[in-house]
This record gives structure tokens, sequence and C-alpha cells, in this order.
């Protein structure tokens, strides 16, 4: 027999509405209620200025390590709002934006970055996860959740965030691929913000995308501009209304950038270019949407004063209940406490040495 050509369809489509310039596709534009706007604007403001203040703490030695959000807004505060309450809200470890939206506590988030798993307690009635550290571990997750759903038939969808590193891990791919095999209705979305750690993109890949990584699994695909939250938001909306109405699952790769550190245990200093920070500040998300916003007078100026004066006594207060919740629970000696039923000597040492440490530092 002759050697024949199997024909596939290998497009992928990249969606923009709002490009960094002001430049709006009028055509495109999602028609979002004011309000939604509004607090879609108000909690992508306060996403901005928490991680800014997580920063502070954390170098003035009274939170741990974290993964600053600053950057990637837009990806997460476009997406969220498409959920429904009953919806499946799956986050790796940078989706603080998203987790305010969710309904997060600001103290809880505190309480976890402080090294408290207290903080991370998920409570019982509401479909969020907790955050997820080990890289792509969540993704199975997001599948089972969805395959549950349809078993149930609740029509719940699952919507699942992770880095372009995570697109290198084999969970990434078994959990399109089981997605895919059982039309689980889950929405796969990539922040590709360039960088795996200290890894780029284009070393760990020799795609043109990441969103054509689906294609293999039998997945629609879409590349958008992940700093663009109207394009964030429709590319979303259409990929929730096709999981919710038997569709199937869907990846969505959001091109961004981390405008700050991995991690606070992080130096991009080391193997990044700052001309490229430079480059990728001028298309930060949060002007591009508080400019467009300000046009169409959604919002005003003053009324964003009016929001960072509030934003802050907001973060403040939760800084203080933090504080006192951490008083209740004991100082960080309880990492001794729940080792063992009865203290061995040898960490009963270990445990009067560390005290003894903590009272020369604070004293």
């Amino acid at each position: 027999m002759p050697r024949t050509q199997i024909e596939l369809d290998h497009s992928v489509d990249y969606l923009s509405v709002l490009d960094e310039n002001g430049e709006l596709d009028s055509d495109l534009e999602p028609d979002i209620d004011t309000d939604l706007l509004h607090r879609m604007f108000y909690t992508m403001l306060q996403a901005r200025r928490f991680d800014e203040r997580l920063l502070t703490l954390q170098r003035q030695g009274r939170i741990g390590t974290f993964a600053p959000v600053r950057g990637q807004e837009a990806c997460q505060i476009g997406a969220a709002p498409v959920l429904a309450e009953t919806d499946w809200f799956v986050p790796a470890f940078r989706e603080f934006a998203a987790m305010q939206w969710r309904g997060f506590r600001l103290t809880d988030i505190l309480l976890y970055s402080a090294g408290y798993n207290e903080g991370a307690v998920a409570p019982g009635d509401e479909h969020n996860l907790p955050t997820a550290v080990p890289v792509a571990s969540q993704i199975p997750h997001a599948t089972g959740l969805g395959f549950a759903s349809n078993y149930r038939q609740r029509g719940e969808v699952a919507l699942v965030y992770f880095g372009d590193g995570a697109t290198s891990e084999g969970d990434f791919h078994e959990g399109l691929n089981f997605a895919s095999l059982l039309n689980t209705p889950t929405v796969f979305f990539c922040q590709n913000n360039g960088w795996a750690i200290s890894l780029p993109t284009d070393r760990q890949t020799r795609s043109k995308t990441l969103a054509q990584k689906g294609l293999a699994y039998g997945l629609p695909c879409l590349q958008v501009d992940g700093n663009d939250i109207l394009a964030v938001h429709v590319a979303v909306s259409e990929a929730v209304e096709r999981a919710r109405n038997g569709g199937g699952p869907t990846l969505i790769e959001g091109l961004t950038y981390r405008l700050s550190l991995h991690t606070t245990a992080d130096d991009p200093g080391k193997y990044r270019d700052e001309d490229e920070v430079k480059e990728w500040e001028a298309r930060d998300p949060l002007p591009r949407f508080q400019n467009y916003l300000v046009e169409r007078e959604v919002i005003s100026e003053d009324e964003v004063d009016d929001m960072e004066t509030e934003i802050k006594s907001t973060i403040d207060r939760a800084w203080d209940d933090t504080q006192a919740r951490i008083r209740e629970l004991g100082g960080p000696e309880t990492i001794f406490d729940h080792v063992h039923a009865e203290r061995p000597p040898e960490l009963e040492a270990q445990r009067q040495a560390f005290m003894q440490r903590q009272q020369q530092r604070e004293g």
C-alpha cells in the first residue's frame, strides 16, 4: 500500500482584546456588567497591594517564603469570575489573586505563609482546593473532580491553574489524556510566565506554543494574551460554557510574565535580563485594565484612591488578626509538638536550644 497522509487539524488561535497600548477590538469586547468590572478591578488591585505587603513581611522575617503573583493578576481575575460557586477552583501555589476572588480570607493566606497549616484548611462547603506546591500535582485532581461531576451528574466545572513548567511533568500529560478520554468538564489554564524558576520556556520545549500540547489529546486549545483581562475572560467563558454543556475539557495558555520573584528564595537577577523585565513592565495588566475602566467611566481616579485607602486598612486588619491567631496557636516552637506522642530527650534538647535562640533574637 502507498504511504498516505493523515489529515489533522493542528491550528491554535491566539486571542487579544485589549493590548498594552490600549487598543481595543470592540468586536471581541465582552459584555461584562459594570458592577462585576468594578469588583474585578478592586480584587486585582487588592491582590497587587497584598502581594507587596507579603514581600515586606517576608523580608522582615515575619512570614516564610511565598510565590509573588505580581504581573499575573489578569490571568487569575479574568478567569475566576467565570466560575459558579459550585464549580471547582484548583490552584497551584501562585494563585493568591484568584484565591481572594474565591473567598479565601487574607488572614488565612497570611497564616499559611507564616508556616501554619491551619491557614490552608478550606471550608468543607466551598468548592476550593488548597494550595498545591508540588509542580503539576493538582492537575490530575482537577480531572478527577470533572469525572466526579459527570458521574454524579452535578454540572460542576473544574478550573485548574498551573505554570509553564508544569507542562513538562507527567501529571500534566496524564491529566489531559484522562480528561479527554473521559470527556470531563475541566478547564486547564497554563499561566506561561516565561520562566520555570530559572529555566526559560525555550529550554524546556521545542513546541511553538504550550497550547498545542493539548492537540495530541484531542482538546480544544487556545493561546491568549494573559495580561489582557478581557481576553482571558472571553477565553475562559467559552471553555467553561463548552465544559458545562458536555463539550469536554479545554487547554488555555495565557502568555504573561512574572514581574517579581519565582519565590522569595529566588534571585531572578542571576538569570533574567533587566531589559526583558522592563519590556514586560510596560505590559503590566493592572494599569492596562485601570485605564480601560477610567476611559469608559466605570471608575474614576478618585475612586481608585479611595480603594487604595480601603485596601490598606483591610490588609492592616488582616495582619493584626493573623498575629493574634499565631499567638493562639503558639510560636514556631510548635514544630516540635506533633512528631512524637512523648518527645524523646534529643528532640527536647533541640527544642530548648531553639527556644533560647528565639529569646536571644527577640531580646
